[in-house]
């Protein structure tokens, strides 16, 4: 299982996935905002997604667990 930790502190502007959603290497899965810039959260490995820990408007600090790959 893989899990996707944020890499900076910001609010969750958008998810871009769900439980089930197949994923690919390189793609985005959210979208962080942070100082009124909109970051994209790119993953490395491909999976399903398990399970999404955050919801758009939450604050997230660097290395809070995003969402896990089975």
């Amino acid at each position: 299982m893989n899990k996707i930790v944020a890499f900076m502190a910001g609010n969750v502007y958008k998810v871009l996935v769900k439980p089930g959603d197949q994923v690919e290497a390189g793609q985005d899965v959210a979208i962080l905002e942070s100082m009124k810039m909109e970051i994209p959260v790119t993953i490395s490995s491909g999976g399903t997604v398990k399970e999404v820990k955050v919801s758009e408007g939450d604050f997230v600090d660097e290395g809070d667990l995003l969402l896990e790959l089975d």
